[in-house]
């Protein structure tokens, strides 16, 4: 069958790559944290990474579903909880800003919740689930409070720093437009073009982030009822509404910087009529006097020709148009 040598070369591909591999980078990036009261033990797994050592670590010690870790190794995948027997997978996306790239990009949190721990795989670096391990491993009091009211509050807690995080950075946002509507009413609609499309684009990025997120935040209410105790349930309905208020604030973005947009066309159009109409001003007023040069330059018999003091009589009189143009266009607004 043609389908049969394809596993045999990936076997043997990472077989290759490991034994290349130094043995201390082999090791899976695995970091636990077990606490929870009453010999009730609770953990908290955390894979920094997801290669063939925590793929290996994985299967090891776990039975998940086969289309769960398929899912673990793959890119891109969309917001959405998977109910399984004795277990759920949740894919999450949180909005992180990429100093590198300069911009806002999509950071995917994978997490398996079970009776007795969650395990949880970012494929980048989230500052708030890194700061809320190193505080669990750190302070036992702190540990004793998420832990002991089970896998489904701690859980809460974890998505619930990944979804506040967003509010600096909205903040943030929300500083950059004030300061894009003062520049542009101070008289610097040309050098804030570049500025305000940077922030449009963060602003699309931010939404193409939250929108598929609602839905899953949505559907983790309903499936973690069976590992949340009864009088907990009302926990994640508030990290639906910190969703629904970080949507709203987005929608206002939008909103704000479509008319910060607008208004800057505007302005720079007003701008451009201004200086048209000078020179139009100008290009008007010029126009008889070189009428006037014009005429008295035809290689013809004119009035004065051959004295002087004709070329003195012809200055005098542009010198009267000239001014009763100035005078006249003035009066009118047009200069």
């Amino acid at each position: 069958m043609p389908s049969l040598p394809k596993p045999r070369l990936r076997r043997g591909a990472r077989s290759r790559t490991l034994a290349a591999t130094p043995a201390e980078d082999r090791r899976p990036h695995v970091e636990t944290i077990v606490g929870g009261p009453d010999g009730r033990e609770l953990r908290w797994i955390n894979l920094s990474g997801f290669d063939a050592p925590e793929r290996d670590w994985l299967e090891e010690h776990f039975d998940f579903h086969a289309l769960a870790v398929e899912d673990l190794g793959s890119r891109n995948q969309r917001p959405k909880v998977d109910e399984y027997d004795d277990h759920l997978f949740v894919v999450l996306q949180f909005a992180r800003y990429d100093k590198q790239l300069g911009r806002l990009s999509a950071a995917e949190l994978d997490v398996f919740l079970g009776p007795d721990y969650v395990m949880t795989v970012p494929n980048q670096p989230l500052q708030a689930l890194d700061y809320l391990f190193e505080r669990c491993r750190q302070s036992t009091e702190l540990r004793d409070q998420l832990f002991s009211q089970g896998a489904g509050y701690l859980l809460y807690r974890i998505v619930d720093d990944s979804v506040d995080a967003a509010f600096p950075m909205l903040r943030k946002m929300g500083n950059k437009l004030e300061r894009l509507e003062d520049d542009v009413f101070e008289g610097r609609s040309s050098e804030v073009v570049r500025d305000i499309f940077r922030v449009k684009q963060e602003i699309i990025n931010f939404r193409r982030v939250v929108r598929p997120m609602r839905a899953a935040l949505a559907d983790l209410e309903r499936t973690t009822r069976r590992y949340v105790p009864d009088e907990l349930d009302a926990y994640f309905d508030d990290i639906n509404d910190a969703s629904e208020r970080i949507w709203d604030m987005l929608e206002n973005f939008k909103e704000a910087v479509d008319a910060l947009e607008s208004t800057n066309e505007s302005v720079l159009s007003h701008q451009l009529n201004d200086i048209l109409r000078v020179l139009t001003s100008i290009s008007v007023i010029v126009l008889p006097l070189t009428l006037l040069a014009s005429i008295f330059g035809m290689n013809v018999h004119v009035p004065w020709e051959g004295d002087i003091g004709g070329f003195w009589i012809i200055l005098v009189m542009m010198g009267v148009i000239l001014g009763w143009m100035l005078w006249a266009f003035r009066r009118r607004g047009f200069l």
